[in-house]
């Protein structure tokens, strides 16, 4: 099965919170038919309706001398870390989150921002789910801290192997995120049931048991290779440690 081009792969990890009216436009069926198109011109229109990730793929693009903001190369970068989210340093960062965010949010919460940022984040959608959005983004005054934390949990990528496959729903085991000891952790993996991409191959093209995906608000995103897994599973440690760091 050939790769899904950056605009397709995009629209696969943006429609699930999209479809809850989380983020984007409201044009959720159209991010959802194009996670199994092949003509992506639609999406494309549609991605710069996503004030949270579309300015990240533009810095990840811009740093890296890469003109097309949903080239895969960016799009992959963006929602699992690393590769050219890597090439992004401190002061591009710095200046971007103090545009976007320092007039949203109250002088302490710019100071554990700027300690944040200082600290090695990269524009990768773990640090903003566990770095931004805490502190400017949906999750403010009045919410539990259990709450906080699924929420938290929900929106950012994670990681699962499948065990079995349904028609488009997905058995899954993937650990969840807890609080301990005043930290953030990754905690034990956790059974649960998610939906998935459905074309000609079936669920995500034909995703067996035994089988890696990321999964974002209850859906199956992609199926994960190797390398893959391994960065998204380190890149959201090091989203961790950094959080961590500024609690």
């Amino acid at each position: 099965m050939p790769p899904a081009s950056g605009p397709v792969l995009f629209s696969r990890y943006a429609y699930p919170p999209n479809r809850l009216g989380l983020c984007g436009p409201d044009d959720a069926r159209s991010l959802r038919d194009a996670g199994v198109a092949a003509d992506d011109r639609e999406v494309r229109e549609l991605a710069r309706g996503f004030e949270g990730a579309f300015p990240y793929l533009q810095l990840i693009a811009g740093q890296g001398s890469v003109p097309d903001p949903l080239d895969p190369r960016v799009v992959e970068s963006y929602w699992l870390g690393g590769g050219l989210a890597a090439r992004v340093g401190p002061r591009a960062l710095h200046r971007s989150v103090d545009d976007r965010f320092r007039k949203r949010v109250k002088k302490p919460d710019w100071a554990w921002l700027d300690m944040a940022v200082r600290g090695g984040s990269h524009p990768i959608h773990a640090f903003h789910v566990l770095e931004i959005y805490p502190r400017a983004g949906l999750m403010r005054g009045g919410e539990a801290a259990g709450a906080v934390l699924d929420t938290m949990d929900s929106c950012r990528i994670r990681w699962a192997t499948v065990l079995s496959v349904e028609g488009e729903r997905l058995m899954v085991r993937a650990p969840r995120l807890e609080m301990r000891d005043g930290l953030l952790r990754i905690g034990a993996p956790q059974v649960e049931t998610v939906s998935g991409w459905v074309d000609d191959g079936g669920a995500l093209g034909g995703v067996a048991p035994g089988d890696r995906v990321s999964l974002h608000w209850g859906w199956a995103c992609d199926r994960l290779t190797d390398r893959q897994l391994r960065r998204l599973t380190a890149w959201t440690r090091a989203a961790l440690d950094v959080a961590n760091r500024a609690i």
